[in-house]
């Protein structure tokens, strides 16, 4: 159930108005509850000849974005809108298009604040995480069991692999993956989640044991190579 919340936009077209260029191409995104605000900030900017866009990362609504999920913006894209009160999904894209700048617009305190991630320090974790995880014997393998963000088609592909490299691999179900009770259990050596990659981006480096995404175990077994932007 998603709630859509309305408010007058006439304050962010001023401020995108007095701040950016016409020739600057603007992507305009945000959270769902947003969206039709996205749609008529679109519309006034065209009318104001801005070269703004919508972007979609399919199957979500054009401008929608996800903790885990941003579409990839063109490079000819100046700078990115992102309508939200809070940074945990803008940081998506901010991961997706680290070259592009950032500015978030919060309609509650209705301030545009120039945002920046910092993409090499989170790079350098998670190469460190993979190196720690390419002698591991024992694996944990968790499919996350909360709403839909487990696949079960990769927990079993990602199973398969890993026994056929001759690693053990210990299946677990889990509707909350709890830092402290990873650590509990000493009998693994790295953890491979199916459920939300931020869990190992925002969080993953403070574990005993490794917490890799199905991707960068597959980088640790030298299935896929390394990409300097973070799939």
């Amino acid at each position: 159930v998603f709630i859509e919340i309305y408010f007058d936009n006439s304050h962010l077209v001023n401020v995108i108005s007095n701040n950016f260029k016409h020739d600057e191409r603007l992507a305009l995104m945000g959270t769902i509850q947003f969206s039709s605000t996205i749609y008529d900030t679109f519309n006034q900017l065209k009318e104001l000849n801005y070269n703004s866009l919508i972007p979609q990362s399919k199957p979500l609504s054009p401008g929608e974005t996800l903790g885990c999920t941003s579409a990839i913006l063109p490079s000819d894209c100046s700078a990115v809108i992102f309508i939200a009160d809070g940074r945990f999904h803008m940081e998506a894209a901010m991961i997706q298009n680290p070259n592009i700048k950032m500015y978030k617009y919060d309609p509650y305190s209705k301030v545009l604040s120039s945002e920046g991630y910092d993409i090499e320090l989170m790079k350098s974790i998670r190469k460190r995480e993979i190196e720690k995880a390419k002698q591991a014997k024992t694996f944990g393998l968790i499919l996350g069991t909360l709403g839909r963000q487990g696949s079960s088609h990769i927990f079993n592909r990602l199973r398969k692999i890993a026994i056929e490299r001759g690693k053990k691999v210990i299946p677990f179900l889990m509707a909350e993956i709890n830092p402290i009770k990873l650590d509990l259990i000493n009998e693994i050596d790295v953890w491979i989640q199916v459920a939300c990659p931020r869990l190992s981006i925002d969080w993953g480096g403070n574990l005993k044991k490794p917490l890799l995404t199905p991707y960068e175990f597959e980088v640790a077994i030298n299935d896929v190579e390394w990409k300097e932007i973070y799939p």
